[in-house]
C-alpha cells in the first residue's frame, strides 16, 4: 500500500472504490476502528462530547458499538492514548502547518492526532499509521479534500520522531498555570505527568482487602482499597458476579470513611450517582437515602446496589432545594470541574474552560447551605469534590465557615488516612493529589485529586 493514496478497489467509510473490474471490494483492514477513534477524539476537540459519553450514548454517533469487540478495544485505546498526549500531538501537527488547520476540514485534526499517536506512542508501524490515516481522511466528506496534506504532515511527524518530554505539555495551558500557582512548579509538573500514565483499577471491597488483593493479583492499599493493573473486562474478574466489590478510585473511597461508625445511623447521600459512596455507606450498616436529580442515573445506582447485595432508598430531587427529615450524617459529593480526574479522564481539561469554575463554585455554595440544613444538630457533613481547584475546595469551606457559625471543621486524623497522612492540611481538611500512593511500578501509583472536609453541624 502506498503512502499517498489508498489502492483502488477498496471501501472507505461506506464509499466504494472500484478497480478495473468495477466490482466493489472489502473495506481496508483496520480502517473501521481508526475511523471510530477519530470520531471519538473529534467529540472532545469540538467540545461536544466527552470520551465516556461517546462510548455510552445510546444512539452511538461514532459507530463504536457497531465494531466487533477487538476493534472496539483498539478504537478506545487509540482515543485514550491520543487524549493523554493531546497537547504534544497538537503542537506537532501545528508545527507542520504553516497556515494552520484548513477551515471546514471535518475530521482532519482528529485524524492527524490519532495517526501521530499510533506512530509515536503505540509502536504502530509508521507506514500503517500513515496509510490508514490517509484512508480515514479520504472517507470523510470534508477531510477528503486534505488527504494529501494529511499524508505530508504525518510523514513529517514520523520522520522527526518522538519529541522530548515537556512539563505540562499535555494539559491545557490555563489549567497548568492554575496548578503551578496553587501547588508550585514541581507539584504541578508531577500532577501533569500523571495524565500520561494509564491508571490502575481500584476496587472497594466489602471485607478482607488483603484476601481479595491476593485473589485478584493486586495490592491492598493502606486505606483499604484493592489496586490492580487494569486489563480486560472488569465484569470478568473474580468476585464481580457475586458482588464482592465495586470499582472506585482510592481517593474517592476516602470521604465516606471520614464518618467513622455508621451502623444503624441515617445518612443522606446527595448527588449520589453513580453510587460508589452509596455502596460504602450501605455496606457500613447505614440507613441511606441516595438523592440525585437524574432518574436514569439513580436507576443505574439501584442496579449496581442490587449486584452488590446492598440496599438504599432513592429519591429523584435537586439537592440544592431538597426538603427532608434531617439525618445523622450527610455526604455531599458536589458537581465540580473534575480536574482531579485527569489521569482517568484526560479529556476533562480540554472539555472545560477556566470560566466554568466560578459558576460551579456558586452551585457548590448553594448545595453546601442546603446540606447543612439536612444534618441533625451535632451531626456530621462530609463535603468532597474531585477537583484540584481551590475555589471548589479550600476556599469553598472557608466561605461556608465565615457565613455559618453552626459549622466547624472536625479535623481528619492521621490514623484515618494511613499512607497518605500528608494529605491532611493545616485546617484538618484533606487534599489528595494525583501523585499520592507512590509505588515502584508506575502503573500501581497515584490516585485522583480530591478535596474533602468533615464538618460538625451545631
Amino acid at each position: 500500500m502506498g503512502l499517498n493514496r489508498p489502492p483502488q478497489g477498496r471501501s472507505f467509510g461506506g464509499r466504494r472504490f472500484q478497480g478495473g473490474s468495477g466490482r466493489p471490494q472489502p473495506e481496508v483492514p483496520g480502517l473501521a476502528p481508526r475511523r471510530v477513534a477519530a470520531r471519538l477524539v473529534d467529540g472532545v476537540l469540538s467540545r461536544t462530547r466527552s470520551l465516556d459519553a461517546s462510548l455510552e450514548i445510546e444512539h452511538d454517533p461514532c459507530g463504536f458499538r457497531a465494531l466487533d469487540p477487538r476493534d472496539r478495544a483498539l478504537a478506545r485505546a487509540i482515543a485514550g492514548v491520543t487524549l493523554r498526549r493531546l497537547g504534544t500531538l497538537r503542537s506537532l501537527v501545528a508545527g507542520k502547518l504553516e497556515k494552520g488547520l484548513p477551515k471546514k476540514a471535518g475530521l482532519l485534526e482528529a485524524i492527524l492526532v490519532t495517526g501521530a499517536a499510533q506512530a509515536l506512542y503505540m509502536q504502530a508501524p509508521a507506514h500503517t499509521a500513515v496509510d490508514l490515516a490517509v484512508a480515514t481522511a479520504r472517507a470523510d466528506p470534508d477531510a477528503r479534500h486534505f488527504a494529501g496534506l494529511a499524508n505530508a504532515v504525518l510523514r513529517g511527524i514520523v520522520a522527526d520522531g518522538l519529541p522530548a518530554e515537556r512539563p505540562g505539555a499535555d494539559v491545557p495551558g490555563w489549567l497548568y498555570a492554575r496548578w503551578s500557582r496553587s501547588y508550585g512548579a514541581d507539584a504541578a509538573a508531577r500532577i501533569a505527568a500523571s495524565v500520561g500514565v494509564e491508571p490502575a483499577l481500584d476496587l472497594s471491597v466489602k471485607e478482607n482487602p488483603a484476601q481479595w488483593a491476593e485473589r485478584l493479583g493486586g495490592v491492598a492499599l493502606p486505606t483499604g482499597s484493592v489496586r490492580l493493573v487494569a486489563s480486560g473486562l472488569v465484569s470478568a474478574l473474580d468476585g464481580f458476579a457475586e458482588g464482592a466489590w465495586w470499582v472506585q478510585d482510592a481517593a474517592a473511597a476516602l470521604p465516606a470513611r471520614l464518618f467513622g461508625d455508621l451502623d444503624g445511623r441515617s445518612v443522606i447521600d446527595l448527588c449520589a450517582a453513580p453510587g460508589g459512596k452509596t455502596a460504602q455507606l450501605a455496606a457500613a450498616g447505614a440507613e441511606v437515602v441516595a438523592v440525585d436529580k437524574s432518574a436514569e442515573r439513580l436507576m443505574r445506582l439501584s442496579q449496581n446496589l442490587s449486584r452488590l447485595g446492598l440496599s438504599a432508598a432513592t429519591r429523584v430531587a435537586d439537592a440544592a432545594a431538597l426538603s427532608a427529615e434531617p439525618a445523622d450524617a450527610v455526604l455531599l459529593d458536589a458537581p465540580c470541574s473534575a480536574t482531579g480526574t485527569t489521569r482517568r479522564h484526560p479529556d476533562v481539561g480540554w472539555l472545560k474552560r477556566e470560566s466554568d469554575i466560578a459558576g460551579l463554585a456558586r452551585v457548590q455554595a448553594q448545595l453546601l447551605d442546603s446540606a447543612v440544613k439536612l444534618v441533625k444538630p451535632g451531626g456530621l457533613l462530609v463535603y468532597c469534590v474531585c477537583s484540584l481547584e481551590p475555589e471548589e475546595g479550600e476556599r469553598q469551606i472557608a466561605a461556608l465557615l465565615a457565613r455559618n457559625s453552626r459549622v466547624v471543621v472536625e479535623p481528619a486524623r492521621a490514623d484515618e488516612l494511613p499512607g497518605i497522612e500528608d494529605a491532611i492540611d493545616a485546617t484538618g481538611c484533606v487534599r489528595t493529589l494525583p501523585f499520592h500512593f507512590p509505588h515502584e511500578d508506575p502503573r500501581l501509583a497515584g490516585c485522583d485529586g480530591f478535596f474533602m472536609a468533615r464538618l460538625r453541624v451545631g
